[in-house]
């Protein structure tokens, strides 16, 4: 299996491991284990490959110390606990520890995340309000200092609550977007960062030190080595909020990219069409719908083959 496939599996696979393992477990819970068994082949090949990995091992938690021991047997507790207790405990083996050092596994352990076709909508400690697209992952690190969320993958948008002593920092591979009492949308791309200003003002920077203010309807590209102004009022980019992904005059590869976290399944484009340009309003939460819509305006064919592949490619 590839890591896109793998990832979320392995995930699952974790989660029920915990949940058994916690002593808590009763008759429905090991029922909803044996359905999601049964599901489909990748999962009961990767609860095999957790368990071989994790077996035996597994026995010397009983033996460790409380503090590393607790965070396995408590099913309540946050993902990056569970997994950085195995880590700890050297559980981890061959592929599954290099995935949790990978941006994968870094956002394996985020303190929030989403699932395909899964939007998250949360109230901070200090107030602000944060929405997570799908296929997303965020670090919350909140000090007297400063407040700081570190997205892994995905989008995210914030509305930010007035604090005078600290200020509120959004950071991605490519750089940093500080808030100036705002509500704003930050997504990390494949090799840059894209940053809107929904409302007030964004101050976005990067560690050499170039920097750049943005108004509310203004939006940036981070790149390694430089900061790009985009053209245009940017906002229709948070439609994902209200389950829709609005789109102007943009290439296709570009519509698919925000169409995969809600599919399930691969998507591939063949490079004939990735350019085709495409302009319209469509549903996120509903992926069959838009790539019917996409057939039905673009000189394209749309091939199924099961639910784990799709291929876009010309038609005829």
């Amino acid at each position: 299996m590839t890591d896109e496939a793998l990832q979320p599996v392995v995930e699952q696979a974790i989660e029920w491991m915990v949940r058994l393992r916690s002593g808590r477990s009763d008759a429905a819970t090991e029922a909803a284990f044996h359905d999601w068994l049964a599901d489909a082949p990748a999962h009961a090949r990767t609860w095999q490959e957790l368990q071989r990995r994790l077996g035996e091992p597994y026995e010397r938690v009983r033996g460790a110390p409380a503090s590393l021991r607790e965070p396995l047997l408590q099913p309540s507790h946050g993902r990056r606990d569970v997994l950085r207790g195995l880590v700890g405990l050297g559980l981890f083996g061959g592929g599954l520890w290099l995935a949790a050092r990978s941006d994968h596994g870094q956002a394996l352990l985020a303190d929030l995340r989403t699932g395909t076709g899964q939007r998250l909508e949360r109230t901070l400690a200090d107030g602000s309000r944060l929405s997570l697209n799908a296929g997303s992952a965020v670090d919350l690190d909140f000090s007297p200092g400063q407040r700081l969320l570190r997205l892994r993958q995905g989008a995210l948008v914030v509305q930010v609550a007035a604090d005078a002593t600290r200020p509120f920092i959004v950071r991605t591979a490519q750089g940093d977007s500080r808030a100036l009492g705002t509500r704003f949308l930050v997504e990390q791309q494949a090799d840059s960062t894209r940053v809107v200003v929904l409302e007030h003002a964004v101050r976005v920077s990067q560690p050499s030190g170039e920097q750049l203010d943005l108004q509310a309807g203004q939006a940036a590209e981070l790149h390694q080595a430089r900061i790009q102004r985009l053209d245009g009022d940017q906002r229709y980019r948070a439609d994902w909020q209200q389950g829709q992904l609005s789109v102007l005059d943009e290439p296709l590869q570009s519509v698919i990219d925000a169409l995969r976290p809600y599919h399930r399944g691969l998507l591939r484009v063949a490079p004939e069409v990735r350019g085709l340009r495409v302009q319209g309003v469509f549903p996120l939460d509903d992926s069959q719908r838009t790539l019917k819509a996409l057939v039905e305006t673009l000189p394209l064919k749309v091939e199924p083959y099961g639910p784990w592949l799709t291929l876009i490619g010309p038609r005829g």
